[in-house]
């Protein structure tokens, strides 16, 4: 039979249908090409010890450079590999996983750089905390030519384009950084919106980007900082925000900072009748950034239970209790995995997401956050 170039592009992607790629169909073809060639590896096999970047089978990035902020916070820069987007929308965030000690460690962080224009690198700026393991090693330890696992982009705490005529930025300690992105996308798509910007932290040297900002405020009459150092000034009452942003309400607001911070907010712009004009983003930290905190994992129809930490996943503590767990690429990415919660709550090990009974969850990458039950 005569091999048509319909039969023969078939014939290429065939061997690669398998894999979850991130790249075009065209490079799926070479790919395809070459697995014939290297049967029974695949091409990301050999690609991936020329270049660790070079893999399909999931995101990754090296880090090319650790910059100092403050005294308790460093910018990360990584050169994402094949498959990451720089379509992300400003203010989101991405999940990093970095291997310590032979573990995987899952955190995610704001992304400080800006879409589009810095495709070639991503920058996260990360503040080490001491209930933090991931982002004090981050901070302190990750050295450049470190490969880490990448999350795709997520998030709804994201600046629209175009922007409000006017907007309120409302930020503590490194609640800074999505509010970071943000400025730093308008100023390069040169859109100079109303902006009151009101930032709080213990000192002037514990301000992230501090230069920066200032700078900001001197070349953008636009751009009004109001920086509330707490250890003279005490911290902001809500209540009276009005003393200080005279037009408050009449502005959309994107707040980001501590718990008690966001809770404040929330009542005053709820009293106000302004919650469909509040923005919040929470940083919460992990489980599995504490280096613990697991459970007992029952599993409901096999009548098998297993104690786990929280570097442990789903999936290996169903192995190990001798349950055929269904699974593919142990990467969170083919879906095979996915089973429903029972009851309990489980943590996503890349994006820190919690999900509770009912939802369908990935093993390969979900751990015990608390005692839970599989449906299996």
């Amino acid at each position: 039979m005569p091999l048509t170039t319909r039969r023969i592009a078939r014939w290429a992607v065939k061997p690669a249908k398998n894999v979850e790629t991130a790249v075009t169909p065209k490079v799926n073809v070479l790919r395809g090409l070459a697995a014939r060639a290297t049967t029974p590896l695949l091409p990301d096999d050999y690609l991936k010890l020329l270049n660790p970047l070079w893999t399909a089978r999931e995101l990754r990035g090296e880090v090319v450079d650790v910059r100092r902020e403050t005294q308790d916070s460093a910018t990360v820069t990584i050169k994402p590999g094949w498959g990451f987007t720089a379509e992300y929308r400003p203010g989101q965030y991405v999940g990093i996983g970095l291997r310590v000690d032979g573990r995987w460690h899952w955190r995610s962080y704001s992304l400080t750089s800006v879409p589009l224009r810095d495709s070639k690198h991503i920058t996260i700026t990360v503040k080490a905390t001491p209930e933090g393991f991931l982002s004090s090693h981050l901070v302190n330890g990750v050295e450049p030519g470190t490969i880490v696992r990448l999350a795709k982009p997520k998030g709804d705490f994201a600046l629209p384009n175009p922007p409000p005529e006017k907007v309120l930025f409302i930020s503590a300690g490194s609640g800074i950084t999505p509010v970071m992105a943000m400025l730093r996308t308008l100023t390069a798509r040169g859109q100079s919106p109303d902006i009151v910007h009101v930032h709080s932290a213990p000192t002037a040297d514990d301000v992230i980007f501090h230069d920066e900002l200032r700078m900001l405020e001197d070349d953008h009459a636009s751009y009004r900082l109001q920086l509330q150092l707490t250890e003279t000034d005490g911290h902001l009452e809500f209540e009276d925000i009005g003393d200080v942003v005279p037009d408050w309400a009449e502005r959309p607001t994107w707040a980001c900072g501590p718990a008690q911070m966001l809770d404040d907010i929330e009542k005053v712009w709820d009293a106000a009748d302004r919650a469909e004009h509040l923005h919040i983003e929470r940083f919460t930290i992990a489980r599995t950034d504490k280096g613990g905190e697991g459970g007992t994992v029952t599993f409901a129809i096999s009548d098998k239970s297993l104690e786990i930490d929280g570097a442990t996943s789903l999936l290996e503590a169903g192995e190990k209790v001798g349950i055929q767990m269904p699974f593919g690429c142990r990467m969170g990415i083919c879906q095979t995995c996915v089973l429903p919660l029972e009851s309990g709550h489980v943590r996503d090990f890349r994006s820190g997401e919690e999900h509770g009974a009912g939802d369908r969850i990935n093993t390969c990458v979900s751990t015990a956050s608390g005692d839970c039950t599989l449906k299996i």
